[in-house]
């Protein structure tokens, strides 16, 4: 496991460091674990646009084809 010594303002620093406490964790948890999150999340965004390059309307609209045009089931309703 590695070292940081990371500068934050006061502010968030407090904001963790509360939030970290109603959650039962260290601060070093927490940043931690905000740090996987936003690493996740940016990954999955350049996985979906990577796969977006190899998409295609037509291709997009034979699929749809295939899809009956029917009532959603009333669970499923906006």
């Amino acid at each position: 496991m590695s070292t940081l010594s990371l500068r934050l303002p006061d502010s968030l620093h407090e904001e963790i460091k509360n939030l970290a406490k109603d959650e039962g964790i260290s601060i070093n948890q927490f940043i931690s674990s905000a740090a996987a999150e936003k690493l996740s999340a940016l990954r999955t965004e350049k996985y979906l646009l990577e796969r977006a390059k190899k998409g295609n309307k037509k291709s997009f609209l034979k699929a749809m084809s295939r899809v009956p045009d029917v009532e959603p089931e009333k669970k499923d309703k906006l």
